[in-house]
């Protein structure tokens, strides 16, 4: 870790810090932490959250990240889902070391916590329901009501909570609550719930708590009792700031965090929520959490996103005080530099068009050379094999094409890549329906490798593959899954399932690749040329190749095509 604090990113938070620094305002200790909760798969709203506050551990010297699951909720919680973001945290290149912890760890000590509130008289047990007490909250012009147990005294209090500890009431019966202000105007000063019971095994702690601690009670002492220094939190957390700070003030509490509000990540065309996430899946509209669709990091990694990309991406956007919404272009600009510089190229042809090459020898197979990746000098050189019949594009060729169409039509010269120049001099259609089969060729020998020794120039270049010695794979073509930039703005009446992208998947199915895929792993990336960035699919077998489509190409002649369409 670097002492240098001058090399730091220039944002609001790291200024406070090294504010504190100067001013050993916690010793000269940085601790953070990152809370997540396990009643689901971390997305990519978590990254910049994640990012930050493991950056900031790394950034200033002695600094120390702490990993915290706040498990405090075991009605939605599992022990698959606490595994599978384990899993997404070392695939960010998160470390934690000895510092992983659980909120459960602390139940003891919370549960005594709220014995020092009872008996100094800052919380009281309510029998009012949730409905009841959400009613008598008031409103920010309205002062609330208190409840009527309020007043009860320190002794029945404590019998009552050591009653509800010990498992006595049914769920909803009884909460315990802090005794603050019901005419603060800060609605969570309002009483808050501190304690609740909840009837459902804890996937650590089994049936060993009938109670359950709620998370501003938690989370404030949680970080509390591992001497968090600086508690970076999202902007809605603002008005639970003093609640945050009272709960702190109010026990004999190790230490005294210091809670920091910044913007949270708010991705246009996408869907946060846990809740609304599971219903996603639960219903069927994806295949599951990890569908390349879907914004956690399971399915940005199925899709073929990189570590490298959802930092450089975070790093890129900053941290700001106030919301606003980033474009899910940034992102994918952020994984087409990522992956221009190491992902291999490749041909593969998505929509097949049978090629034959009528002066070519029908038995001769050529390997000709090919540049793995042009930015990256050291991934050297492949060989693809080049014969009589081929397979290109099938919007590589127009029977009557429009002007600034530059590609493959009759009687026109186009230049396949790493290849030869070719004309076509014949098109051969089915009888029945009329639709173009195959193209008939002729290449002149003496361009090999693309040039022409003569200087004469072809406006444009196609990708292609051998149609005898190509692999077929299927090809999952991913798009946005939402058709409105914030699927959360739904109006009367309206789900945000209604603005679901019919169109976010394709599935191609007889596509065809160059046979240097043959062996790829899953996960493995390729360029495939003026297609756009793939990944293999986990789905892949030894003979069933498998890809998804995590980003595409810009394509000059489809953005044409598309604004003279419209």
């Amino acid at each position: 870790m670097s002492a240098d604090h001058s090399t730091h990113p220039d944002d609001f938070i790291r200024s406070i810090i090294r504010s504190d620094l100067e001013t050993d305002k916690h010793g000269g200790r940085i601790v953070t932490r990152f809370p997540p909760e396990p009643n689901g798969f971390l997305h990519i709203g978590h990254t910049k959250a994640i990012f930050l506050n493991y950056g900031i551990a790394q950034d200033f010297e002695g600094g120390v990240f702490h990993l915290r699951f706040d498990d405090t909720n075991p009605s939605a919680e599992e022990a698959s889902y606490v595994e599978a973001q384990l899993r997404d945290f070392r695939w960010l290149g998160i470390e934690w070391g000895e510092h992983l912890y659980f909120t459960s760890d602390y139940f003891e000590q919370l549960y005594q916590f709220a014995l020092q509130l009872i008996e100094r008289g800052r919380a009281f047990v309510c029998d009012l329901s949730s409905e009841e007490i959400l009613e008598r909250r008031g409103t920010l012009t309205t002062p609330g009501i208190e409840s009527p147990y309020r007043a009860r005294s320190v002794q029945e209090n404590l019998e009552l909570f050591r009653r509800m500890r010990a498992g006595e009431f049914e769920p909803g019966a009884r909460t315990l609550r802090a005794r603050i202000d019901m005419a603060s105007p800060v609605l969570p000063m309002r009483d808050p719930i501190l304690y609740r019971i909840v009837a459902a095994p804890h996937h650590r702690t089994g049936d060993a708590w009938p109670i359950y601690p709620m998370y501003d009670f938690a989370h404030s002492l949680s970080d509390a009792i591992e001497h968090i220094t600086h508690s970076l939190c999202s902007l809605e957390f603002v008005d639970r700031r003093p609640l945050y700070d009272w709960i702190i003030e109010q026990v004999d509490a190790p230490s005294r965090p210091e809670q920091i509000e910044f913007a949270r990540l708010n991705l246009s065309h996408t869907i946060v929520s846990k809740r609304r996430l599971r219903r996603l899946v639960e219903e069927g509209h994806v295949a599951g959490w990890d569908d390349p669709r879907m914004p956690t990091l399971s399915g940005l990694r199925r899709r073929g996103y990189t570590p490298a990309s959802i930092r450089s991406f975070c790093e890129g956007i900053g941290v700001a005080r106030r919301e606003n919404v980033i474009q899910l272009a940034r992102l994918e600009h952020a994984i087409r530099e990522d992956l221009n510089r190491r992902a291999p190229r490749a041909m593969a042809v998505l929509h097949p068009l049978r090629v034959v090459i009528e002066n070519y020898p029908e038995d001769q197979v050529e390997e000709l050379p090919a540049v793995n990746n042009p930015e990256d000098a050291g991934m050297g050189t492949r060989e693809v094999p080049f014969s009589r019949v081929l397979y290109i594009e099938r919007d590589d060729f127009l029977e009557d094409p429009p002007k600034k169409f530059f590609r493959l039509a009759p009687g026109r010269e186009v230049r396949l890549r790493y290849a030869y120049f070719i004309t076509c001099v014949g098109v051969r259609k089915d009888e029945e329906s009329g639709e173009i089969v195959e193209l008939r060729c002729t290449y002149d020998p003496a361009t090999r490798g693309g040039d022409a020794p003569d200087g004469r120039k072809v406006r444009g270049t196609l990708h292609w593959v051998s149609a005898a010695h190509a692999r077929e794979a299927e090809i999952r073509l991913y798009d946005v899954l939402f058709t409105r930039e914030d699927p959360d703005d739904v109006g009367e009446g309206e789900d945000f399932t209604d603005c679901l992208n019919p169109d976010s998947l394709a599935v191609l199915s007889g596509c065809r690749v160059e046979p240097s895929l043959a062996g790829a792993s899953s996960g493995s990336h390729y360029q495939f040329e003026r297609q756009g960035y793939f990944c293999v699919d986990p789905d892949s077998t030894e003979g069933a190749l498998v890809l998804n489509r995590t980003v595409t190409l810009r394509d000059t002649w489809a953005k044409i095509a598309k604004k003279a369409k419209a």
